[in-house]
């Protein structure tokens, strides 16, 4: 399949090291904003919408995880970036993981957040099946988003989640349900050992989505990876726990 037109948003620090950041499934360029303020004075910041997603071209399914990253290469290329930080949450690791073991020369970082390697029957054919069946997001929207806060963080900021809920249920269903099952058809394990780029897995310790110890398994695998673990946080742990993610990512790609 050829690599669609990303649709994506440039800010932050002109002539700064840049920083692809590219979301969970179901999400857009958006999910970042709690971060992007914190990481803008010292980065520059290139937001995506993934193929399906938000702005981005919609082509038919089935979707993997390797054409997600060619979008992201082909991107590059017309930004004219040879060497870019990768950070990705949820199918955004995925598309990390592929850019650290088939374009190595691209990355000279990544940070993989509530991710992992391998899913197995974690259910993303049936939500594929679901969605396409009813032509939105809409049939899996509450149990999706109580899965990306915790229900303390949900109690407390409802108009954070309400802004998430909408924004799940927005998601064009096709691009949605292709990318379930890139999700389904994944499996890094044998190939992770492979990345270079100096690399930081950051772990939701309340995410019923992908849980802990997927993170753990990855942060082992690939050599001289560092995992940090937020406790609290779900699955969309850069929306609950900003602050916290901003310094860890700031710290690992400035530092690499």
């Amino acid at each position: 399949m050829s690599a669609v037109e990303l649709h994506h948003q440039a800010s932050g620090a002109e002539g700064a090291p840049v920083l692809v950041l590219y979301g969970s499934l179901g999400t857009t360029l958006a999910m970042w904003e709690p971060l992007a303020p914190l990481l803008s004075e010292r980065l520059r910041l290139v937001r995506v919408d993934g193929r399906g997603h938000g702005r981005s071209p919609e082509p038919p399914g089935p979707y993997a995880i390797e054409d997600l990253g060619q979008d992201v290469l082909a991107l590059l290329d017309r930004l004219g970036l040879d060497r870019v930080a990768f950070a990705g949450l949820s199918i955004g690791g995925m598309v990390g993981q592929w850019l650290g073991i088939d374009a190595p020369d691209r990355v000279s970082s990544l940070v993989l957040m509530c991710t992992g390697s391998f899913l197995g029957d974690a259910g993303f054919d049936d939500r594929a099946r679901t969605v396409r069946a009813a032509g939105s997001v809409e049939p899996l929207a509450d149990t999706v988003i109580a899965r990306w806060l915790t229900p303390g963080f949900a109690e407390r900021r409802p108009e954070v989640r309400d802004w998430l809920r909408a924004m799940l249920v927005a998601s064009p269903a096709e691009g949605y349900a292709a990318s379930c099952e890139a999700i389904a058809g994944m499996d890094f394990r044998a190939d992770r050992i492979r990345i270079t780029a100096p690399t930081l897995v950051v772990s939701g310790a309340q995410d019923p989505s992908i849980p802990p110890e997927h993170q753990a398994e990855l942060a082992g695998a690939i050599p001289g990876a560092r995992l940090e673990t937020l406790d609290p946080a779900a699955h969309l742990a850069s929306v609950e726990r900003p602050d916290e993610v901003a310094q860890l990512i700031l710290d690992h790609v400035l530092g690499a």
